[in-house]
């Protein structure tokens, strides 16, 4: 089952399975930012937590590795449970 990974509910394992535009705000550099971070399909991914009130950001574990995602990058990135 595919989700976004702003849907995802913290602590829950899933699998990046792609990233594409969701607004016209993330362009091309914004995707391919995403991907050098490694947002790449097949890499295990996870929300740690969210900020205050369960807004952003978003503390993200991708591989190894932590990232703080805005919403918006997060409904980016297309997401299935591990």
């Amino acid at each position: 089952m595919t989700t976004l990974l702003a849907d995802l509910p913290n602590g829950v394992a899933a699998i990046v399975q792609a990233v594409n535009s969701c607004d016209p705000e993330m362009g091309e550099n914004h995707l391919r930012r995403l991907n050098e971070l490694g947002f790449l399909p097949g890499e295990p991914v996870q929300v740690v937590r969210r900020g205050p009130g369960g807004r952003e950001p978003l503390a993200v574990v991708v591989g190894e590795t932590m990232f703080a995602l805005r919403l918006l990058e997060a409904r980016c990135i297309s997401v299935c449970l591990a």
